[in-house]
This record gives structure tokens, sequence and C-alpha cells, in this order.
């Protein structure tokens, strides 16, 4: 459903939620390790997201990575938007083309109620949700 690259963009930011104290920032090294992801796949994905607004970078000794926002106020979807796109809400799942109401595919209605609800969830689903959860119990929900 998500691609692999969204998947790491979204774990990263949680854990900068969950470990990110004050104004201290977290190295590109010290995430890609923990995460167990490449350096520099990884630091591709984060400069995404500093060139969106949803972290900041700032480079040298003391650099790294922190949010630019309150995690309660990135959802899911900021994120799914700036890595995947709207593709998977919008692309026919039988057709190459976009699929809409005057010429369905097959499926059509079943699938719009399923993405609408989807959509929904992650807009409504924040970073400080994931990271309350993982303070909670890290073992139901691994960074």
């Amino acid at each position: 459903m998500l691609s692999n690259t969204c998947k790491y963009a979204i774990r990263s930011v949680v854990y900068l939620s969950v470990f990110v104290k004050g104004n201290k920032k977290i190295g590109i090294k010290e995430i890609a390790k923990t995460l167990e992801l490449p350096s520099p796949f990884l630091g591709k994905i984060l400069q995404n997201l500093v060139r969106h607004g949803i972290l900041i970078s700032t480079k040298g000794p003391n650099g790294g990575f922190m949010l630019k926002r309150a995690p309660q106020d990135i959802s899911l979807m900021d994120i799914i938007e700036v890595i995947d796109g709207h593709e998977m809400f919008d692309t026919c799942l039988v057709r190459n083309a976009h699929c809409g109401d005057e010429e369905p595919c097959a499926i059509h209605d079943k699938v719009t109620l399923i993405r609408e609800e989807l959509k929904q969830m992650f807009i409504n689903q924040t970073i400080d949700d994931l990271a309350t959860e993982f303070r909670r119990d890290s073992k139901r929900i691994r960074i």
C-alpha cells in the first residue's frame, strides 16, 4: 500500500518525535543505525521532508534533524503526500488511467469507499499518536 520509502519516512519522523528533546538534533548516522536503514538513502528521504517543511536540518558538529512542527500537527497524510503523492487514492486498480464516476470500472464503488476511509485515517492519525503508542508499548509499534 505505502512504498518502503514512505514507511521509512514515517518511522524516521516518529523516531525524531520520540527521541529529540528540546532543541537537540539527531544526526543521520544515528537515525540510520537505529532504524537499520542505509544512511545515503535515508538522507535523501529526510532532505525531502526538510524541503516540504516537516523537518529542520542543520549541518556541522551539532547538526542533525528535528521536527519543524509539533508532532500533533503532522499527520501521516502530510508525509504520504510528500513521499508517495495521491496516486494510491486516485489511480484505478483495474485500468491504467484515472477511474471516475462517469466511466467507473467494475470495482470502482467498493474501492472508493475503502480509499476514502483510509485517506481519512491517514489525515486524522498524527505522528504524536504513533509516538505516544511507542512510549506506551514499544513492542506494538517498532521504529
